[in-house]
């Protein structure tokens, strides 16, 4: 087993939990894009456990659906008006929160930036998040190697999340493509690039539903695809199926970001092939940490050396471990995964 790579969420889809207890001095919320999500849920868990340890009022919140930007704004609104010290946001659209944003932080409050920089990243105080960048050049740089001679000859799809392309896509996807050894167009935002070997992107909407008809719309394209980007492995799962439907699932190498649970023993089964895994229990804990520092000192969380946020790590996790390419077993995977 290779040693894991680490860098050191009114019209609301209602309140999701919080922890509570009567005296409370300092509050915080936690927005995330959907309650949904088995990535949301094990941060809501994390933040909710953190939140209770050390005796913080957390109130959650979430979209009613990936890309919900209204509700998160509302969200926002309402923690400005209860008094919060502290906003923790995995935004559905980096660029269009920012002003809202910059009322709760003119309000007083820390807004921290979860797993999704905002676009421009120091539109909030600070960010916890995985390498989102690494966590695509891992799973490029496997596939590659993975493929050999035969990656010069490959058919790339790729699966994105949404047309609006939320940093946290553009940083996986460019990585990916970096990884794989494709030139870039502009490495702020995917679909310009010139590489023959790309069929196309399409999108997903983070499900397995979407992952499905995206991969689809990309075979219709061209049905040799033999190599298939995932934004996150709920939508590798669905662009399986659409494989599986035409007897191509054997043919095709599927890598895709997250380390749910059901995606890592997805790679144990074969759906997928690698994915790189982030650790969304400890983003939120230790952003709730982060808040409450905020409230007794008035201090700010600093990035990790060499970045501009607090990485919180990356580990890439296959089955088919290569040389040259640190990796972390399935059984490791597992142990660590959440969902």
């Amino acid at each position: 087993m290779k040693k894991l790579l680490a860098g050191s969420a009114l019209a609301l889809c209602a309140m999701t939990g919080s922890a509570f207890a009567a005296g409370h001095s300092v509050s915080a919320c936690l927005i995330t894009k959907t309650d949904t999500n088995p990535f949301f849920v094990k941060m809501r868990e994390g933040a909710t456990a953190k939140a209770e340890e050390l005796g913080i009022e957390l109130k959650t919140f979430a979209g009613k659906f990936d890309g919900d930007h209204e509700t998160q704004v509302q969200a926002i609104e309402t923690c400005i008006l209860d008094g919060a010290k502290g906003i923790l946001l995995t935004a559905s659209d980096t660029s269009s929160i920012t002003s809202s944003v910059q009322q709760a932080r003119d309000a007083g409050l820390l807004v921290i930036a979860l797993d999704t920089p905002l676009s421009p990243a120091d539109a909030a105080d600070a960010t916890f998040a995985t390498d989102n960048y690494l966590a695509g050049l891992l799973i490029g740089q496997w596939a590659k190697a993975q493929m050999g001679d035969e990656a010069a000859n490959a058919k790339i799809g790729l699966l994105n999340i949404n047309v609006s392309q939320p940093t946290v896509g553009v940083l996986r996807n460019q990585g990916f493509l970096e990884g794989f050894g494709v030139e870039l167009g502009d490495p702020n935002k995917w679909g310009d690039e010139t590489d023959p070997r790309i069929v196309g992107h399409d999108v997903s909407n983070g499900d397995a539903q979407g992952g499905r008809t995206g991969m689809e719309n990309l075979l219709a394209t061209d049905p040799g695809i033999n190599v298939v980007y995932t934004i996150n492995e709920p939508a590798a799962a669905g662009a399986y199926e659409a494989l599986k439907a035409l007897g191509r699932e054997d043919e095709v190498l599927i890598v895709s970001v997250d380390g749910g649970c059901p995606g890592v023993q997805n790679v144990a089964d074969g759906v997928i092939g690698a994915t790189s895994q982030q650790y969304p229990l400890l983003m939120a804990s230790l952003g709730i940490e982060a808040i409450k520092t905020w409230a007794e000192d008035g201090s700010k969380p600093a990035p990790t050396e060499g970045k501009d946020f607090f990485d919180t790590g990356v580990g890439l996790v296959t089955d088919k471990p290569v040389d040259g390419i640190e990796s972390i077993s399935v059984e490791r995977g597992l142990e660590l995964c959440w969902g």
